[in-house]
C-alpha cells in the first residue's frame, strides 16, 4: 500500500468531520469513482451547529444560504497545479428530516449521471502526480484558472451545495489518475494524522 498524501486542512474556521477513513473504508459506502478514502468536511459555527433548527427544517428544502458554512472560504490543501475546474452547476437547496429521505432516493440516479451530477461544482490540483479534488464549491466561486500553481492556503473557491450534497459541505478526495473513471483512490492525512468522524476541526 502507498504512503499516504499529507494535506493542510482546505479551510479556516470550524470544521465537522464526516465518512472519515479513520472510522470505515470505503468512507463513501463505495469504491465508485475512487472515493474509498474521501472525507467530508461541514462547516459549523463556533458552537458546533451547521444551521439553526426551526420547525420546517425537517419537513420541506432549505435555501442553502441559511447554513453558515454556505460561501465559507475554501484554500488549497497542498502545492500543486490546478489541473481542471467545472464551476457551472447551481447550488440547490438543502435537505434534513424528510426532505433528506427523498433526496437518498434520488441519490441512484445521479450516480448513473456520472462525476459532474455528484461532484457537482469541483476543481483538480495535481501535486507530484497524485490528484486532490475538492467538490460541492459554490457556483463560480472558483478563484483559479487550469495550469495556475497554487501553495497550501491561497485562497482557490468557496463552499457551497452542488452535486451530491444534502447541505453545505467540502468534499475532498486523492487519486492517481486525472480520469476518475479509471483512478485509484489514494490515502490522505492531514497535517500528520486522520481526523475521525464526529470530531470538529479547526485550522
Amino acid at each position: 500500500m502507498s504512503a499516504p498524501i499529507d494535506l493542510t486542512y482546505p479551510f479556516n474556521g470550524h470544521w465537522l468531520v464526516q465518512n472519515s477513513p479513520a472510522n470505515r473504508v470505503p468512507s463513501h459506502g463505495t469504491h465508485a469513482y475512487a472515493t474509498a478514502y474521501a472525507i467530508d468536511f461541514v462547516p459549523v459555527t463556533d458552537s458546533g451547529r451547521t444551521a439553526p433548527i426551526t420547525p420546517s427544517s425537517f419537513v420541506r428544502p432549505e435555501p442553502a444560504d441559511r447554513f453558515p458554512g454556505f460561501g465559507r472560504p475554501v484554500v488549497a490543501p497542498v502545492d500543486g497545479v490546478v489541473l481542471s475546474i467545472h464551476d457551472s452547476e447551481p447550488d440547490h437547496p438543502t435537505y434534513r428530516g424528510l426532505p433528506s429521505i427523498w433526496y437518498a432516493l434520488t441519490q441512484r440516479r445521479r450516480a448513473m449521471e456520472g462525476w459532474v451530477a455528484l461532484a457537482g461544482n469541483h476543481l483538480l490540483i495535481d501535486s507530484g502526480g497524485i490528484i486532490v479534488a475538492l467538490c460541492h464549491l459554490q457556483q463560480d466561486s472558483i478563484e483559479v484558472e487550469p495550469g495556475r500553481q497554487v501553495q497550501a492556503g491561497d485562497a482557490i473557491a468557496r463552499c457551497g451545495n452542488s452535486g451530491n450534497s444534502t447541505e453545505p459541505h467540502l468534499h475532498i478526495q486523492a487519486i492517481d489518475d486525472p480520469d476518475i473513471t479509471r483512478a485509484n483512490a489514494v490515502r490522505m492525512t492531514f497535517n500528520g494524522s486522520l481526523p475521525t468522524n464526529g470530531e470538529v476541526v479547526s485550522a
